[in-house]
């Protein structure tokens, strides 16, 4: 991983970063070898030769870089608990001391995804399996690096059918770890059209379960629109062409929705093809709107937060009293029942030596 000295050394809040992208590569080697799985390359530099999106790209090829990897960890029990564990360790030492790490059951379970010979005495996971395993790795994490980890499950845009079940294992283990629904995927595939996603989603706005949905990241400000207005999400995450339609974006500034903001991934995947003076956080900066700087996928991207955090320093502006306004924002929008959000506050408030009432 890229080793940027920090510029915000503070304790921090994350809320967009994908768990299956921000594995040890050494983790990735240590799997494939046990398990006879071939990778591209069977030393850490080479690998990572293949893994890393070094020029900004597309969503499309850096989405390929999943597939070269995955297939050692999904479906087995040991890799899916300890990539979690690992995850958390990695978020302590960028002093993040609340994340929200969010993943696709069905895809970690390996449910006929990845081409993993199946193994007739281990067998892959079912996606229940995996919540529990992750649960259980975040937990252990916790404990060990102290500091909060909770979870997000995701859905996929490309299988409508997991979704259903994606929600019934957020109810299942709602406030167990798990805190919340996500949408990811293909923009192109909207919910409109798929039933499936829609009644997910009307089903976890029922039971209580909190809601966030990839839009607006290379898909245009109608997946946005969408977001809200059909899937009822409280937060978007990335959102960069919510400025296409000036009235729906000062409409969602009223509401104080939360936008999950990844400077440094939206560069690399070429969601924003603007210089870094000109990104869409600028403006979002400028109007005070409600967001947070997040990796996304660090492995991939070979980033920590303090590749984002010295982007947003020194490319766009943003000074110290920027930074602790967003990560109390970020706390504000997390996932958390109101007890512990307010515990997260409060430790952020005596970090930044704030008083909480009105400096923001």
């Amino acid at each position: 991983m890229e080793n940027c000295t920090p510029v915000f050394d503070k304790p921090k809040v994350e809320l967009h970063v994908h768990l299956d992208g921000s594995i040890k590569p050494e983790t990735i080697l240590y799997f494939g070898k046990k398990r006879g799985i071939q990778l591209p390359e069977d030393t850490l530099e080479g690998l990572l030769q293949h893994v890393i999106l070094k020029e900004p790209s597309s969503l499309t090829e850096f989405l390929a870089k999943f597939s070269l990897y995955m297939p050692v960890i999904a479906g087995d029990r040991e890799a899916v608990e300890r990539i979690a564990y690992e995850f958390v360790e990695m978020k302590a030492k960028e002093n993040i001391i609340y994340v929200e790490a969010r993943y696709c059951p069905h895809l970690l379970a390996n449910c006929g995804v990845h081409p993993i010979p199946w193994n007739q005495e281990k067998g892959d996971l079912t996606p229940d399996e995996v919540v529990r395993l992750v649960n259980r790795g975040l937990k252990a994490g916790e404990k060990a690096f102290n500091i909060k980890a909770r979870s997000i499950l995701c859905c996929m845009r490309h299988m409508p059918s997991w979704s259903p079940e994606v929600v019934e294992l957020c109810k299942k283990y709602q406030n167990n770890s798990v805190v919340g629904v996500d949408l990811a995927g293909d923009e192109s595939l909207t919910a409109e059209t798929c039933p499936d996603h829609q009644k997910a989603y009307e089903e976890a706005e029922r039971c209580g379960i909190h809601r966030t949905v990839h839009a607006g990241e290379v898909g245009k400000v109608q997946v946005i629109k969408e977001a809200v207005g059909i899937l009822k999400a409280e937060r978007i995450g990335h959102g960069y062409h919510v400025f296409e339609d000036e009235h729906f974006y000062k409409q969602l500034l009223k509401e104080n929705m939360h936008f999950e903001l990844c400077p440094w991934s939206s560069h690399l995947t070429g969601a924003c093809k603007s210089d870094f003076c000109t990104h869409p956080a600028v403006r979002f900066m400028k109007d005070r709107a409600n967001f947070s700087l997040n990796t996304d996928d660090p492995l991939i991207f070979n980033s920590t937060v303090h590749t984002d955090y010295k982007i947003a320093r020194d490319c766009m502006g943003f000074t110290e009293e920027e930074f602790k306004r967003l990560n109390i924002n970020a706390a504000k929008s997390s996932f958390l029942p109101e007890k512990e959000k307010k515990e997260l506050l409060h430790k952020l408030y005596e970090a930044y030596d704030m008083v909480k009432s009105t400096e923001f």
